[in-house]
């Protein structure tokens, strides 16, 4: 009985026909294992993306057959982004997973001196976490919480919230272009110093901040949806966002809840997730458009924002833990 060899190499065009099989696995294995909410792409979608440098593809070979792959990401952010680790079957995983992070850092080693690296383990990749630690890696535990359209007790709970009227001089509004500078401005200050931060670490500088600001009204992450994101004013002052995105086809999202500092704590966060959800409540009931759910992700030591959430008539649906490597510099 011959002996198993591995080899760890960079996808290139002598391999792209022997890869379609292990990639196509992960493509079938996508949602249901790793909680991705869009398909992944197509295959030659995906060959096509390597070759444009958009996406780096390492693959682990075992007899000459690829049976293991890591994708990652160093052009959509300031941190390298490592978005999956898959294995065809579960026979040696650790030993494979292994050896292809190994590899990924050290053709990372050079861009690893400023930037962070973040890796969401979503579903099945969690198991890796033990193993992962060992290169150095550290976690914030991360829940998504989801409200469904059509499910008579989340819809309840929303119907029957009493907000009492703003205060004097406080208003709430859809979003206007004319809101960017401020928002940048209240994001930044918002996640500065949150664990947020620590895998993206462009909500350290505001020049970062208006990175994520830009591609979330640009539609860069999804589809940007300008009326339902919310504002709260003071004094005709933006002082507050619920930003609102479509991640999926019907799936709409809540990327960005902040509020200036010297606001908070008198609950208004509950007047713009209120506004948000409603206004997407009532585009699905009058047809506007055909949301299936809406949802968030926060941190699952954040109890005021699970509570939050909560009492507005989300759910949470799974928690995964959020690795990131802190630069070398």
């Amino acid at each position: 009985m011959s002996e198993t060899t591995y080899e760890v190499e960079i996808l290139n065009t002598h391999s792209y026909k022997i890869f379609a099989g292990v990639y196509n696995d992960f493509r079938a294995h996508a949602v249901s294992d790793y909680k991705f909410e869009l398909e992944p792409l197509e295959y030659d979608e995906f060959i096509d993306a390597v070759e444009k440098k958009y996406l780096n593809c390492i693959i682990l070979k075992e007899n000459n057959i690829p049976t293991a792959f890591l994708v990652y990401t160093t052009s959509i952010s300031e941190s390298i982004e490592l978005n999956i680790i898959h294995c065809l079957g579960n026979e040696d995983e650790i030993t494979k997973v292994k050896l292809l992070i190994e590899k990924f850092l050290s053709m990372t080693e050079f861009e690893r001196r400023n930037k962070v690296v973040s890796y969401p383990m979503l579903g099945h990749q969690s198991v890796y976490t033990a193993d992962i630690t060992k290169f150095g890696f550290k976690f914030v535990g991360l829940a998504v919480l989801r409200f469904f359209m059509g499910n008579a007790s989340s819809e309840r709970i929303l119907e029957n919230m009493k907000l009492e009227q703003l205060p004097d001089g406080y208003s709430i509004s859809g979003y206007d272009e004319s809101f960017l500078e401020d928002a940048i401005k209240v994001i930044h200050e918002s996640f500065k110093d949150t664990q947020d931060a620590l895998y993206d670490t462009r909500y350290k500088t505001l020049e970062g901040t208006r990175d994520i600001v830009n591609k979330v009204v640009e539609s860069v992450y999804g589809e940007f949806l300008p009326e339902v994101t919310s504002v709260l004013l003071y004094n005709n002052i933006p002082i507050g966002f619920a930003f609102s995105n479509v991640t999926g086809g019907k799936i709409a999202n809540l990327p960005l809840v902040a509020i200036q500092k010297e606001h908070r704590g008198k609950g208004f966060s509950e007047y713009l997730l209120n506004r948000s959800i409603k206004t997407i409540v009532d585009w699905t009931k009058l047809g506007k458009r055909d949301f299936s759910e809406v949802n968030v992700t926060t941190e699952t030591n954040n109890y005021k924002a699970l509570k939050l959430y909560r009492r507005i008539g989300f759910r949470e649906d799974f928690c995964y833990p959020q690795a990131y490597l802190v630069s070398k510099k």
